[in-house]
């Protein structure tokens, strides 16, 4: 079974660490809306872009969209 966006961006959570994909990953958890089970970028871009505030840069989001592209997506 595939994993979803949501739960790579779990692997990444952590209470001390304060990088831009922690702190990310953090926020996400607490965004009760998330689309959880969702593989796909633009459900997630927009999400994000229309209905959060966590974020400081949508780069964040390309480039751990991208490490969950090349480490976890089934090819």
């Amino acid at each position: 079974m595939q994993m979803s966006f949501y739960q790579y961006l779990m692997t990444e959570r952590d209470p001390y660490k304060r990088d831009d994909l922690t702190l990310f990953a953090n926020a996400a958890f607490e965004d009760r809306l998330f689309p959880k089970q969702s593989e796909d970028y633009d459900e997630i871009s927009s999400h994000l872009e229309m209905n959060t505030d966590y974020l400081s840069s949508m780069t964040i989001f390309d480039e751990a969209w991208e490490i969950y592209q090349k480490y976890y997506q089934e090819k």
